[in-house]
């Protein structure tokens, strides 16, 4: 018997295989890489490798390895920096428009980063390690997240750092730096203006790794990356 029905299945079972296959295209796009060293790992469902000008995408983890780096730029041209054996989770994104955010967070889990504010209002961004939340106002940051241990150096603009008990420090002035530490289950924190580390290092081992780049800018054009990575 000829059903009425039968022109539909094909249309409608194609449909439902594109909608299966490709679920990462249904999530939200939140930056692309602009600069890959060596490892550099998506953290989902499965763990993939992330090259230069693939997508990010909200609630995924990124994941660099030994002797690797990598240049995050996020879709309101905030640049987020990794060194090796560094991992971070893009928390949370709500976006305002296409390129500004009401409200984005980023969880530094472990290793070294320099985080570079995008266009989004200061407000917006919440920044946190195990052990500390970072409040920024138009900055550049380093931080370091070690097991027992953060460090967060301010660059440029100021920040404010609190451990999860709501002990606060404010960062006002270049070198500004706030230490957490964790021992016994105690949590303190402390400021000096002689940092004990930096990110520059890092900066000097990897080329591109701290330049700052727009998102408009991030994915290469035609077969030259190289443009890219040097900020044009």
């Amino acid at each position: 018997m000829n059903s009425p029905h039968r022109f539909f299945l094909l249309p409608a079972i194609g449909l439902a295989v594109v909608l299966t296959a490709h679920p990462a295209q249904a999530q939200s796009r939140v930056g692309e890489a602009a600069m890959v060293k060596n490892e550099v790992l998506r953290v989902a469902a499965a763990t993939t490798p992330i090259n230069v000008g693939d997508a990010l995408l909200r609630d995924e983890t990124v994941r660099t390895g030994l002797e690797s780096a990598a240049r995050l730029v996020m879709a309101d041209s905030t640049n987020l920096s990794l060194g090796p054996n560094a991992s971070l989770k893009l928390d949370r994104t709500v976006f305002d428009d296409e390129h500004h955010y009401r409200d984005v967070a980023v969880r530094l889990t472990s290793g070294a980063f320099r985080f570079v504010t995008g266009h989004s209002e200061k407000a917006a961004y919440k920044i946190t390690t195990p052990l500390a939340t970072i409040g920024v106002r138009g900055t550049v940051l380093d931080i370091l997240s070690q097991r027992g241990r953060s460090v967060v150096v301010l660059q440029d603009g100021a920040a404010s750092v609190c451990t999860t008990s709501q002990q606060c420090v404010q960062l006002t002035q270049p070198g500004d730096t706030a230490i957490i530490t964790s021992t016994g289950g105690k949590v303190s924190i402390s400021k000096t203006n002689t940092p004990p580390w930096t990110f520059a290092a890092t900066c000097s081992q990897a080329a591109g790794l701290c330049t700052v780049t727009q998102f408009a800018d991030a994915t290469p054009v035609g077969d030259d990356p190289a443009g890219m990575l040097c900020g044009r």
